[in-house]
C-alpha cells in the first residue's frame, strides 16, 4: 500500500523558500519532462509566470525538454519554445556540453532533472558536463534535487573504471550507486576537481529507505521508455542488454522487463533462471514482437522480469545472469553489440555499461554469477566509503 508523506522535492522548496537564490540573475533551466513540482506543473512554467524570476533560456537532455525522442541515441537540434518564446538548446546533439553561446543567455543555472539511480542512465552525465561548462565560464549552478526513486540504500554492481569512461559513465561509480541527483553533484564538483560554484537546494521529508511510491509524488517518466517505477527498479541491471542483439525490451509496453531473441527457447530460458535462486526475482516465459528497435517486427521468445521483494532483488546481479544465459542458450547467434554506441567509437557498449570489461571476459569464461559479483566487490566496497561523505540525508 503506498505510504503518503509529505515530500517536498528541490523545487517545491526553492519556490516556497529560496527564490531569492534567484533574484536579480538572468536564469537558465535545465530541465527535462519529470521536471514538475507535485501538481504536475513544469518548472519551464512555473519559473516564466514567477514575478521573481527573469528565464531567459532552456537546456534539454537526452530525448528533449519534453521526451519528444522516443528511441535511445536519437538526437535532436534546439528551437525556440512555442510557448516562452525562450531559446531552448540541444545538449543530445552536436554538442553534449553546454557552450559559450549557451551559457552567455544566463548568470545561474538551475538543473531539474529525475534521475532513475543507475550510472548510465545520461541524464546524470550531462549535470557533470553542465558542472564543468559553469566552472569554465563562470556561471553558478543550483541543483534542485530528487528522490532516488529505487531508494538511497542499496548500492550494487561494478564501479567505473577510468579508461572506460563514455557518456554512459563519466566518473567512477556504482551502477546502482544509491544517490540523489543533489548528491551526485557534490560528489562530481568536490571528488573530481570541478570546482564550480555549486548549490543544492535539498528535498525535504525524503530519507534513503524510501522508495518513489512512498514518496506521495507524482510519476511522470523521465524518459519514454522509463514508464513506471517498476522500469525503473530492473532498468540497472537489464540495461545490460542494451550491449548485446538481444531485445531489451524497447518498442514494447514494458521496456527492461521483457527481454528475448528469436532463438529463445523462453521455457528452457525460465527453468535454468529458476534453478539460479536469484533473489527478490521471479520469470516468466513470453512471446512478443517490438514494433522498433531490436527485432521490431519479428516475434521472439524470452522472459518478463518480475520483482517479488524488491528490498532484496539485485538487478545488477539479475542483469549479469540473464545476460551469461542468453550468451549460452544463443550460442553463436548470440552477439555483443559493436560500436558506435552513445558517442563511443572504440569500445565494447557491453563493457562501457559495465565501466569494465571484466563481467564481459568472466562471462566468455563461463564463470558463475557468483564468481563474476565477487569481482567487482573490493571496487564497490571502495566506492561506498567515498560515497560516505557525499551523502546529504
Amino acid at each position: 500500500m503506498q505510504r503518503e508523506v509529505a515530500v517536498q522535492t528541490g523545487l517545491e522548496v526553492l519556490l516556497s523558500e529560496k527564490v531569492d537564490l534567484l533574484i536579480g540573475k538572468r536564469v537558465g533551466v535545465l530541465a527535462h519532462p519529470a521536471s514538475v513540482d507535485r501538481s504536475l506543473n513544469h518548472i519551464v512554467g512555473l519559473f516564466y509566470k514567477h514575478p521573481e524570476i527573469n528565464l531567459t533560456v532552456i537546456l534539454g537532455p537526452q530525448h528533449g525538454l519534453r521526451g519528444e525522442t522516443q528511441d535511445n541515441m536519437i538526437e535532436w537540434n534546439g528551437y525556440s519554445d512555442p510557448v516562452t518564446g525562450l531559446p531552448v538548446f540541444s545538449l543530445y546533439g552536436q554538442t553534449r556540453s553546454p557552450t559559450e553561446e549557451m551559457m552567455s543567455f544566463l548568470d545561474v543555472l538551475v538543473v531539474d532533472l529525475q534521475d532513475v539511480g543507475a550510472r548510465y542512465y545520461t541524464f546524470i552525465q550531462t549535470l557533470a558536463l553542465a558542472l564543468q561548462a559553469c566552472r569554465k565560464f563562470d556561471k553558478e549552478m543550483i541543483v534542485l534535487d530528487r528522490p532516488n526513486p529505487i531508494g538511497g540504500v542499496e548500492v550494487e554492481g561494478t564501479v567505473l573504471e577510468p579508461e572506460f569512461s563514455s557518456f554512459v559513465g563519466l566518473y567512477p561509480l556504482a551502477v546502482r550507486h544509491g544517490m540523489t541527483i543533489g548528491e551526485l553533484a557534490n560528489y562530481f564538483n568536490a571528488e573530481f576537481g570541478i570546482e564550480s560554484e555549486l548549490k543544492v537546494v535539498p528535498i525535504e521529508g525524503w530519507s534513503r529507505e524510501m522508495y518513489f511510491d512512498d514518496t506521495g509524488l507524482p510519476w511522470v517518466f523521465p524518459s519514454p521508455n522509463m514508464p513506471s517505477l517498476e522500469t525503473a527498479i530492473v532498468y540497472p541491471g537489464l540495461c545490460l542488454l542494451e550491449g548485446t542483439n538481444i531485445s531489451e525490451g524497447r518498442g514494447t509496453t514494458l521496456p527492461f522487463e521483457l527481454s528475448g531473441a528469436p532463438w529463445i527457447d523462453p521455457g528452457l530460458l525460465v527453468a535454468e533462471l529458476d534453478r539460479m535462486n536469484l533473489p527478490g526475482v521471479a520469470f516468466r516465459s513470453v512471446h512478443f514482437s517490438p514494433t522498433f528497435h531490436k527485432w521490431a517486427g519479428h516475434t521472439i521468445g524470452g522472459v518478463q522480469v518480475h520483482v517479488s521483494d524488491r528490498k532484496i532483488f539485485r538487478p545488477f546481479r539479475t542483469g549479469i545472469a540473464l545476460v551469461k544465459l542468453y550468451r549460452i542458450f544463443g550460442g553463436t547467434h548470440f552477439e555483443w553489440k559493436q560500436p558506435p554506441y552513445e558517442y563511443e567509437d572504440t569500445l565494447l557498449p557491453f563493457d562501457i555499461l559495465c565501466g569494465t570489461d571484466q563481467p564481459r571476459e568472466l562471462i566468455e569464461a563461463e564463470e558463475d554469477v557468483g564468481r563474476i559479483e565477487e569481482s567487482w566487490r573490493k571496487s564497490l566496497e571502495a566506492f561506498c566509503e567515498v560515497r560516505e561523505e557525499y551523502l546529504l540525508y
